[in-house]
């Protein structure tokens, strides 16, 4: 990047970023003005007239939206289905990552290399399996089974970012924490655990975006109480096809929540990525 300013002066990069970042932005900016347009506006033109008539902007789309209590019922689906997905994975990947990194037990390599064989087990070879199970279980359909499903399959990778990132930490600082009397749950819990906040902050990033886009397990696993939101915004397109006013505010929240989830956490994330690229 240095020799990149170097050569064209930070003024230029400065502005080649400031195209970069207008262009990202802009089909998030028109999903947005076209979610407070009605249909009949939408009909007639682009989301870029409402420039020339802005009266043409409402939030009467978004109230529609919160009145449907089936759109409303999506959204809290998906809350419920990603925030306990996302905890579970980043708990339980912590805890075997420094079992896997610190602790000697009789088959540690051999389980660990079974955890990464998984990685390389594509979600739809168990998509049919899981489903019979569930069936069997009464689990198919409901909200605690997606959640299953989705911390089932996203363990593997976490485990092994976790035990990747927690192998890396200084064997001194965990000799001298067990030299002062320190448990391995206080050392795992005052030390690890603070020292791995950027992977752990990476991690759940990836997760809970990974499980709020999903539709493929929840389209399978969900029914039409459990459906999340991309579900819900999936069966109005095929039921009404053109609703726009509709799909374009159901669709704008939808990617509204996880930018502000990374946003929120931007600070951790890059911590972790730059951590990671030094090591």
């Amino acid at each position: 990047m240095n020799a990149v300013r170097r050569g064209l002066g930070n003024g230029v990069v400065q502005v080649l970023l400031v195209l970069v970042g207008l262009i990202w932005v802009t089909p998030l900016a028109g999903l947005f003005l076209s979610s407070l347009r009605s249909a009949q506006d939408t009909a007639k033109g682009g989301w870029w007239t409402v420039f020339a008539a802005p009266g043409q902007l409402s939030f009467d789309n978004y109230s529609a939206l919160l009145a449907n209590s089936g759109m409303t019922q999506a959204f809290w689906n998906t809350v419920l289905i990603s925030v306990p997905t996302t905890v579970l994975v980043v708990v339980l990947a912590a805890l075997a990552g420094y079992a896997f990194a610190w602790l000697d037990f009789p088959g540690r390599d051999a389980v660990f290399l079974g955890v990464v064989a998984l990685l390389v087990v594509p979600v739809q070879i168990g998509l049919l399996p899981v489903a019979r199970l569930f069936g069997q279980l009464g689990l198919f359909g409901t909200i605690p089974g997606v959640v299953l499903f989705h911390v089932a399959y996203g363990l593997p990778f976490a485990v092994f970012l976790l035990r990747d990132y927690f192998a890396e930490m200084p064997k001194e600082m965990l000799e001298a924490a067990r030299m002062d009397g320190g448990s391995e749950w206080r050392i795992f819990t005052r030390l690890v655990l603070p020292v791995g906040r950027p992977a752990l902050a990476s991690l759940a990033i990836f997760q809970f975006l990974w499980v709020w886009n999903d539709m493929l397990v929840a389209l399978l696993f969900a029914d039409s109480s459990a459906q999340p939101l991309t579900v819900a915004l999936q069966s109005q397109v095929r039921q009404f096809g053109s609703n726009i006013d509709v799909l374009a505010p159901g669709a704008f929240l939808s990617l509204i929540v996880p930018v502000a989830v990374f946003f929120a956490f931007q600070r951790h994330f890059v911590q972790g990525v730059m951590a990671g690229s030094v090591k």
